[in-house]
């Protein structure tokens, strides 16, 4: 979670976009019977929300800076 908080709006669309597809590939793993990855289906959505929450919270900051 440090890592993230570390990182600006960019870098946190990239995690973003590197987490929707690892989340792709686990359901696809998922469908074809192969290993247990449902706890990694499960990090993989709360890390993708969390970056969410840090994207929206970090645009809202902007947003009143820019206001002011």
């Amino acid at each position: 979670m440090e890592q993230l908080r570390e990182m600006n709006v960019e870098e946190l669309r990239e995690q973003a976009d590197t987490l929707k597809e690892s989340l792709f590939r686990l359901k696809f793993k998922k469908s074809l019977g192969v290993g247990d990855t449902v706890n990694d289906i499960r990090r993989e959505k709360k890390t993708l929300a969390r970056v969410y929450t840090l994207i929206t919270e970090r645009e809202s900051e902007s947003k009143k800076a820019a206001a002011k």
